[in-house]
């Protein structure tokens, strides 16, 4: 049993190991082939690699630098390709580019802020009204829609009026009070005269600032439905006017001069005294009318905005390439002769004795006498050797740098890689010397930064291109000379300095350089060297080719962009130049062609129904017969009408035969004395009225039968033509509208 499970340990170890080595296979062949892609530059596919064998592999430290790295530029490639597609139109792919590259990178600010803007394109394409949407997620909008102060006055009624009157100021600011629904109180000191008031199309709203504009007085809300009117003069508008205090808060200071920018434009711009910085909490503290807190709040709105930032791709690549051929016999180039040495030998013997001696003798001189007997033996003559050479060398060297900096919009940013190579700048003797004692000499020094220095300042622009002031340097020590007993180096150097505009991804070539260097050397026997077919062996040949090109690439990427949205680039009337006054953009009336909206559907009782069942439009006279230059007037009349508050009513007409002189009032909607308002608006080509009947606000309705309008014709041409009631509606105080039958007549010109 103990074998068996030994056995089966040594088992699971085996498929444990072979596991791990086939899964490490897989994770080098991802590696592989991320580095294939990445070369070719598809870094959408060299990330999605990477990720494959980090994922294999998370302890793998080299997979997961690759993965961070390609990160970034999947990403950007994403972005891109989002922006070319919302240019060209396509809104939806467009997003779901970007949406692709937050998922690659959710770091990425550039790609979560075109989401948003794509998504706010996508939403005002989609509605009727696109030029008034600002998209904007807060309540700055509405507040600068309605530009309302602390006391806001409600809304009144938005159907256009026509108002001619000759009385005194305050007759008119009453009546147009009454038609507001709203009360006008006025100024003890308040002093009126008498003024002719004509408006024509215009809402009750715009009447009183017309009117404020015309007597040279001013009106602030003090309730919901009541106005306070007094003279326009300074020390009245500084007595009645609201002040407000409010603080605002700043979220993308990035130096300190920023704050006090903002406050000086707010100062300059709004005339502003009462206003305080506060460095220490990047805020404003402000004080000033309604107006002025809420056109500062818009100027700080358009003015604190996330600066955008810029990442810059810095490719230095440098080749080189050296060859070099030898080829042909290097013959001897020298030969020597030299005298031998003189030998002298001499022996001798005895008879007396059994031993014998015998000697040598060197002489390196020469008698005279020994001149005459000089032979080739006694000469050495040495030649040098000669060589074969057949070589050829072929050596290439690739230096490839791609830093990377990011920076904020006009900020510089620096990168420094290399060394710090000292220099000698000066020396001074710090004593005096004497016979015994040398002075101290001290030099001084600078470091100088050798190798790659790149600094950058970019400045992103609101179509999306990018401005870089850019100075390139790039530089070695190529040799050390001796100065003054100093060793002093000799740097080489490559530096751009210049300013470009690119678009966001744009490749561009800062500047190269192509050195070409041809070296060819003969040594061999003179005469012979020159001979075509025995120069290769009595000469050799050396010929060298160096190459060296060196190219500097710029590629800018936006990781932030400039957020402007259309609230921004707004342009607001602010008053006149003696003081700041804001003009509401409420109960504007519609303007002629524009789009009709729907009415809201409001519950209705039988009742109702069966009052608007009874209630009839006709016309009085049922018929005209004129002739051709004549005018006449026809009265459009309602009966069985209850509660009615305003008529709004179209009417068609053959526009080559008649003409619309003139609309008035026809007095059923007079009813207990009330001023009623009657606005018109016609299409003369294609023979449209229409007009609108309105009592004033909180003055209930009218009931009964009796003429709405009265329409003034001139008969242009001879002919029969019919004039039509198309459309016509009670409308009640609540709201509730109620539509009439439609009925017509007929028009004979002679």
């Amino acid at each position: 049993m103990p074998r068996v499970c030994r056995v089966l340990r040594i088992f699971l170890l085996l498929l444990l190991i072979m596991t791990r080595l086939s899964a490490s296979d897989t994770a080098s062949s991802a590696f592989e082939r991320g580095e294939k892609e990445e070369a070719s530059q598809n870094y959408e596919e060299a990330y999605l690699a990477y990720k494959v064998a980090y994922t294999l592999q998370p302890s793998n430290i080299a997979y997961r630098s690759a993965a961070t790295r390609l990160q970034f530029l999947a990403a950007a490639v994403k972005v891109h390709r989002g922006i070319q597609l919302r240019d060209a139109g396509d809104l939806k792919e467009a997003l779901l580019q970007f949406e692709f590259a937050l998922q690659i990178d959710p770091s990425s600010a550039i790609a979560r802020q075109q989401i948003e803007s794509t998504k706010r394109a996508i939403t005002e394409a989609q509605t009727s009204n696109a030029a008034d949407s600002s998209g904007e997620e807060d309540a700055l909008d509405a507040e600068l829609d309605a530009i309302q102060g602390p006391i806001k006055l409600a809304p009144v009624a938005d159907l256009p009026i026509t108002l001619k009157l000759s009385e005194d100021s305050k007759v008119i600011y009453e009546t147009i009070g009454k038609l507001a629904g709203i009360n006008v109180l006025f100024d003890p000191d308040f002093s009126s005269r008498r003024m002719r008031v004509e408006l024509t199309g215009v809402s009750l709203l715009q009447a009183l600032e017309t009117l404020a504009l015309q007597s040279k007085t001013f009106w602030r809300p003090v309730t919901p439905n009541t106005i306070f009117v007094a003279a326009d003069n300074p020390a009245k508008r500084k007595e009645l006017e609201q002040s407000v205090v409010k603080t605002f808060y700043l979220s993308n200071l990035s130096q300190p001069t920023e704050l006090q920018d903002i406050v000086n434009a707010v100062r300059t711009v709004l005339e502003v005294s009462r206003i305080q910085q506060l460095a220490s909490q990047q805020a404003i503290v402000m004080r000033g009318t309604p107006d002025q807190i809420l056109l500062a709040e818009k100027i700080v709105h358009d003015i604190d905005k996330a600066p955008p930032e810029v990442v810059v791709e810095v490719a230095v690549m440098q080749v080189s390439r050296d060859k070099v051929k030898k080829l042909g016999i290097n013959p001897p180039s020298s030969a020597s002769v030299q005298l031998q040495s003189n030998t002298t030998s001499s022996s001798s013997s005895s008879s007396s004795s059994s031993s014998s001696t015998s000697s040598t003798n060197t002489n390196d001189s020469l008698s005279l006498n020994s001149l005459a007997n000089l032979n080739a033996t006694d000469f050495q003559v040495t030649i040098g050797a000669a060589s074969l050479n057949a070589l050829a060398s072929d050596s290439s060297t690739k230096i490839i740098q791609n830093p990377q900096l990011r920076s904020i919009n006009g900020q510089k940013a620096s990168l420094k890689i290399g060394e710090r190579v000292p220099t000698a700048t000066g020396s001074y003797s710090s004593g005096v010397s004497s016979t015994t004692v040398s002075a101290l000499v001290n030099t001084q020094f600078q470091y100088l930064d050798v190798g790659v220095n790149v600094d950058i300042t970019p400045r992103v622009y609101d179509d999306g291109d990018i401005g870089l002031k850019i100075s390139l340097d790039v530089s070695s020590v190529t040799n050390y000379v001796s100065i003054g007993s100093i060793n002093e180096p000799e740097i080489g150097q490559r530096k751009i300095e210049h300013e470009i505009r690119l678009k966001d991804g744009e490749v561009n070539l800062l500047g190269g350089m192509f050195e070409t260097q041809e070296t060819k050397s003969i040594s061999g026997i003179p005469g012979l060297s020159n001979i075509p077919v025995l120069k290769y062996l009595f000469s050799e040949t050396s010929k060298e080719t160096t190459n060296n090109e060196i190219v500097f690439a710029l590629i800018p990427h936006i990781v932030r962009a400039r957020e402007i949205v259309p609230l921004n680039r707004r342009t607001l009337d602010v008053g006149t130049g003696n003081g700041i006054q804001l003009h509401s953009a409420q109960n504007r009336p519609a303007t002629a062609g524009a789009k009709k909206q729907p009415a809201s559907i409001v519950p209705v009782s039988v009742a109702q129904l069966s009052a608007a069942a009874k209630a009839t439009a006709a016309f009085d006279p049922p018929s005209v017969s004129t002739r051709a230059g004549a005018t006449f007037a026809v009265n459009v009349m309602l009966s069985n009408v209850e509660n009615a508050s305003s008529v709004p009513l179209r009417l068609i007409y053959d526009p080559a035969r008649l003409e619309v002189v003139n609309v008035s009032n026809g007095g059923f909607l007079d009813q207990g004395d009330q001023i009623v308002a009657l606005s018109h608006r016609e299409d003369t080509s294609a023979g449209v009225l229409e007009c609108t009947a309105l009592r004033p606000r909180g003055s209930g309705g009218a009931s009964g039968n009796g003429a709405v309008v009265t329409v003034t014709f001139l008969a242009k041409s001879a002919g029969v033509s019919r004039l039509t009631v198309a459309d016509a509606n009670v409308v009640h105080p609540d709201g509730q509208m109620l539509a009439i039958p439609v009925t017509e007549m007929s028009v004979t010109v002679q």
